[in-house]
């Protein structure tokens, strides 16, 4: 491997600080988003659901092939994406505060507030982190060297998912004494301020590498059309829309389902020694409420796991390859999320383990997948001979928001067709649910997410880049530059 691969241990944690801070929005927004806007802001279920789907809709299909575009066309003595960061790190954390706070209009008002700001906060997201994404495909041209700095990044991401899943809820609480309206915009207050920074520190510690020559120029129509015939590209984009899907489907659920389902005294008792042994270490925001505080323990579980899964994800894809890694994982872990559909109220230890096995199982495939799309990157480069790294990752960034936009607006709709009744007070008042809706926050954490899952691992058996492709191409790539 060339020294120009080569990345230092400073870059790839300085690098991996930006998705801890994208984090610390994207992941509030597949757990509480829905939550958000029907128990705190007070919205209706089918009035939620319009606004996340048309909103993120216009982001998956104009904000991201637009700044695709455009990063790919940027020049500057920085490079071409590391500028996005610098430009949007303050005005993401601004409106990402805004989104999730509460004024006080009228119904009416609260609609256009919510639709405006979602909309804004989608559009400076798009415009942070596809050229965040891409720029991990210019650090270096060594695919060894991603799936180390894959590795790095979604540790990141776990940290991340770990606060907002296991701490934010308790914390909501705590900060609003049991207003979580005043709670989510005093949290979300510091995270906007912590993520700027975070932000600023990937882009003074990261250098783009991987150089288009000066001879390869191309039209916007020349790269689309080097998507459309790029199979390997389309199959990202189908197979990343997927499992968004499921992340946004189960993600915004559980808070449902901890509320609504799960027995309070059975999860009690089977917490109640954890949260002693946390008390008496100083941990004591989480509160006399078992269901916050065994939400948040039962998402630690799944991402303690998910960080160790994470840890063997590169050695089983420098070994198998990264597709076959991906697939058998995937498989495995939704098995785990399939079974939940069985338990019982009071099943809370088979509930917890589950959680633990799926979150291993996950926790592999999560670094694959944003690697591979930079082997999609490479892909269209060796056989077009054009390099055109932001739009290939515009596939991520539109799956993702397609994914993000689809199962959070089913998580609303599907809510109101069970007859789902709001906690419009965003307090501790008890609401009895129908049965209807009992059942249907059962089937959106386990059938329902389910489906798209093993959907997407179906897809796998069409796309081409095995373990012997990756290292034609790197080696072909290598050559080629050199020359």
């Amino acid at each position: 491997m060339n020294n120009e691969h080569k990345v230092s241990l400073k870059e790839k944690i300085g690098y991996s600080l930006g998705d801890l801070s994208a984090n610390l929005v994207f992941q509030t927004l597949v757990t509480y988003l829905a939550y958000f806007y029907t128990d705190i802001y007070g919205l209706e279920t089918q009035d939620a659901s319009y606004i996340i789907f048309l909103v993120g809709m216009i982001a998956a299909f104009a904000f991201n092939p637009i700044v695709g575009a455009l990063a790919d066309r940027t020049r500057s003595k920085w490079g071409k994406f590391r500028p996005w960061i610098l430009f949007t790190s303050i005005p993401l954390g601004l409106v990402a505060l805004l989104a999730f706070s509460t004024p006080d209009f009228d119904y009416t008002g609260k609609v256009a507030y919510a639709a405006v700001t979602y909309t804004l906060l989608l559009l400076l997201y798009a415009a942070n982190n596809l050229p965040y994404a891409a720029l991990s495909g210019v650090i270096t041209g060594s695919m060894k060297e991603r799936n180390s700095i894959s590795s790095y990044r979604f540790v990141a991401v776990m940290f991340a998912q770990f606060f907002v899943q296991v701490f934010m809820l308790p914390i909501i609480e705590y900060a609003g004494n049991g207003d979580k309206a005043v709670g989510i915009e005093k949290v979300m207050t510091y995270l906007a301020i912590i993520g700027t920074i975070m932000l600023l520190i990937t882009f003074f510690t990261t250098k783009e590498r991987v150089i288009p020559t000066p001879e390869q120029k191309s039209s916007l129509r020349e790269d689309l059309g080097d998507l459309i015939k790029n199979r390997p590209w389309i199959i990202m984009l189908v197979l990343t829309t997927l499992v968004f899907i499921t992340l946004a489907l189960k993600g915004g659920s559980y808070v449902y389902y901890f509320e609504n389902y799960v027995d309070a005294n059975s999860l009690a008792a089977f917490i109640g020694p954890l949260l002693n042994g946390l008390t008496n270490i100083g941990v004591d925001f989480f509160g006399d409420n078992p269901i916050s505080a065994g939400f948040g323990l039962f998402n630690a579980g799944g991402i303690i796991f998910m960080i160790v899964g994470i840890s063997l994800s590169k050695g089983l894809a420098d070994r198998f390859g990264k597709r076959d890694v991906f697939g058998a994982a995937l498989f495995i872990s939704t098995l785990f999320i399939a079974i939940f559909y069985f338990f019982a109220p009071n099943s809370v230890e088979l509930m917890f383990l589950s959680q633990i096995l799926h979150g291993f199982f996950y926790g592999i495939t999560i670094p694959l997948l944003w690697a591979m799309i930079a082997d999609v990157a490479d892909y269209s480069e060796w056989k077009n001979n054009r390099r055109a790294t932001a739009i290939i990752f515009s596939a991520m960034m539109i799956g993702l928001k397609l994914g993000l936009t689809i199962g959070s607006s089913l998580v609303t709709w599907i809510l109101g067709l069970y007859d789902y009744i709001p906690n419009k007070f965003g307090n501790s008042e008890t609401i009895i649910q129908p049965d209807t809706a009992i059942q249907g926050t059962k089937m959106l954490v386990s059938i329902y997410p389910s489906i798209a899952f093993f959907l997407a691992i179906a897809l796998l058996f069409l796309y081409e880049i095995n373990k012997k492709m990756e290292v034609q191409i790197e080696q072909d790539l290598i050559t080629r530059r050199k020359a």
